[in-house]
């Protein structure tokens, strides 16, 4: 066992886990674009609403921000999305390895706390990121609400942001919100990872001699297993997201914490305001992870280097 974990390929990996999120991500994120958006739109007293769905969203921003618009906050989510993706995936293949017994096997506990312990390294870069990204998405439904009052909002950028926050609250301003992305991340590693493992091992292997599935298969499993695990956290998300945006359309409520964000958005808009954004979140998931993990399993990486895949 000692001798197969020191033939961890740790490098290849890494590697191979930044090039899937950046061409993920890159697929995906005017969906992710407008799952934000809905998901920090508050009801109004008289039940008013400014995007009624998901695909009114999409014309609304289109119409107002134009094809660009879409993918507003995308530069600092492809730049941060690298290492976020490399930690996520290669620290869940990590830890998998090591906590594999000697007879090969991998209990469930194993791979869901193997999924989790990923979960929550990724947080260190994922809570600046989607903070900086919520702020650059949900700036057009701000500035539109803002229009509407006969009001103006000043344009902005990530870097301006970052600035801000460090200057006022230090490093950790960036951190907003930690509490509850750790909460929706590690819980979703929980559910993913075990079950993209067992969704992957059904299909057809590679005739390479790696062991590994055909990249279909992986795409496949990452969709199936992205998209539940979208919907099963998604409560947990609307937190984050709610927590973190740190502009206001006038009138909605603020909130200190994921206690408070909880009752106050129970109180006010029910239980289903949890389940805000999930159908988008789920079709921004699916195709994010199965793409992600066909790229990452592809061993790009391992080409480029030289690494020899078969065990």
């Amino acid at each position: 066992m000692s001798q197969q974990q020191q033939q961890f390929p740790l490098v290849p990996k890494i590697i191979n886990g930044g090039i899937a999120g950046i061409i993920g991500v890159s697929c995906v994120f005017p969906l992710d674009l407008v799952k934000t958006r809905l998901q920090n739109q508050q009801v109004g007293p008289n039940g008013e609403k400014m995007y009624k769905n998901m695909l009114d969203c999409f014309k609304k921003t289109y119409k107002a921000e134009g094809y660009f618009g879409m993918y507003r906050g995308s530069g600092v989510n492809i730049l941060l999305i690298t290492p976020e993706k490399a930690i996520k995936l290669t620290a869940n293949d990590y830890f998998r390895h090591h906590l594999t017994r000697a007879d090969g096997t991998l209990p469930i506990t194993s791979q869901m706390l193997a999924g989790g312990l990923a979960g929550a390294f990724q947080i260190i870069v994922t809570t600046p990121m989607e903070l900086l990204k919520i702020q650059m998405q949900d700036a057009g439904r701000v500035a539109a609400q803002a229009k509407l009052a006969g009001k103006t909002v000043p344009k902005t950028s990530a870097m301006q942001i970052a600035t801000e926050l460090v200057r006022q609250k230090g490093v950790f301003g960036l951190y907003k919100g930690i509490g509850a992305t750790g909460l929706r991340d590690v819980s979703f590693s929980i559910v993913y990872f075990p079950l993209f493992a067992t969704l992957n091992n059904l299909g057809p292997k590679r005739d390479d001699g790696s062991g590994e599935a055909v990249f279909w298969c992986s795409f496949l499993a990452g969709c199936a297993a992205g998209s539940f695990a979208a919907l099963a956290v998604n409560p947990f998300d609307v937190i984050k997201t709610r927590l973190q945006a740190l502009k206001k359309a006038e009138g909605e409520m603020e909130f200190k914490g994921v206690g408070d964000c909880i009752a106050k958005t129970l109180k006010h808009e029910g239980p289903t305001a949890f389940f805000k954004g999930g159908l988008c979140r789920m079709i921004v998931i699916a195709p994010l992870f199965g793409i992600a993990q066909m790229v990452y399993y592809l061993g790009v990486a391992e080409g480029l280097l030289g690494y020899n895949k078969k065990h």
